[in-house]
């Protein structure tokens, strides 16, 4: 049954009284409007099974972690990014990688729009910030081939990418801003169902060291989700 999280919740929002969802709209406005919002373009893309998607996601024949087979399942039944998240518990760093793995073993079609692409290859650590505005159309390789070379010289050392790219006029504050605020948010768990404190799951293959200590992290973060959650509960209860 595809547990329509996002939409549950909107409905929920929509309930509430006029002065309310007035308050939310213009904050959130002023908020947007500042900056632009790449990641909406990952968040919303609806990833799409190929035949070999298709055979993995029932068979299993190459014996991967429990979260890729519940992305492939989820996109065969027409998830979006955003509900893969919700509905999985993954920040969107870790759904852009199993996302991008997906590509590479031929199990999703590849997206039309190579923003997609772009958008998760940075979240997902494969692109550095000068190789993500090169991918985006916003440098040419002369360019940054210029801000690589600057960068190595003694007055900028101090200096990052970034920065130096708005110093060249390549890029702006706000394009900059914008996917440095996106790469942070991407670490971070979101839970929108308030009704359920998530577990993780995961079947360990290798580096299971690794997992361990993501899961220990995990745990703290659950904890401040709780009391996050208990405030929206206590929020949605006062309004019904």
């Amino acid at each position: 049954m595809k547990r329509e999280i996002l939409t549950q919740f909107m409905n929920k929002l929509s309930e509430f009284p006029d002065w309310i969802k007035e308050t939310i709209y213009r904050q959130l406005g002023e908020e947007l409007s500042e900056r632009e919002t790449p990641a909406y373009i990952f968040a919303s893309y609806k990833p799409i099974l190929t035949y070999k998607g298709k055979c993995e996601a029932d068979f299993k024949t190459s014996s991967f972690d429990t979260n890729i087979y519940n992305i492939l399942s989820y996109s065969d039944k027409n998830f979006s990014i955003s509900e893969i998240m919700l509905n999985t518990y993954l920040s969107m760093e870790e759904v852009a990688s199993y996302f991008l793995l997906c590509l590479d073993e031929g199990y999703f079609e590849i997206p039309d729009d190579s923003r997609i692409l772009n958008i998760a290859g940075f979240i997902a650590g494969k692109y550095k910030t000068g190789e993500y505005f090169l991918k985006n159309g916003n440098l040419s390789e002369t360019q940054l081939n210029t801000v690589i070379n600057s960068s190595r010289n003694e007055e900028n050392k101090n200096k990052k990418f970034g920065q130096i790219l708005i110093d060249y006029g390549f890029i702006n504050k706000s394009q900059l801003n914008s996917i440095i605020s996106i790469k942070n948010e991407a670490k971070k768990r979101f839970v929108l169902d308030y009704n359920e404190i998530p577990t993780i799951k995961q079947e360990y293959t290798d580096n299971d060291e690794k997992h361990r200590e993501q899961i220990a992290k995990l745990q703290n973060e659950n904890k401040i989700l709780k009391t996050k959650l208990e405030q929206l509960l206590t929020m949605v209860k006062n309004n019904d």
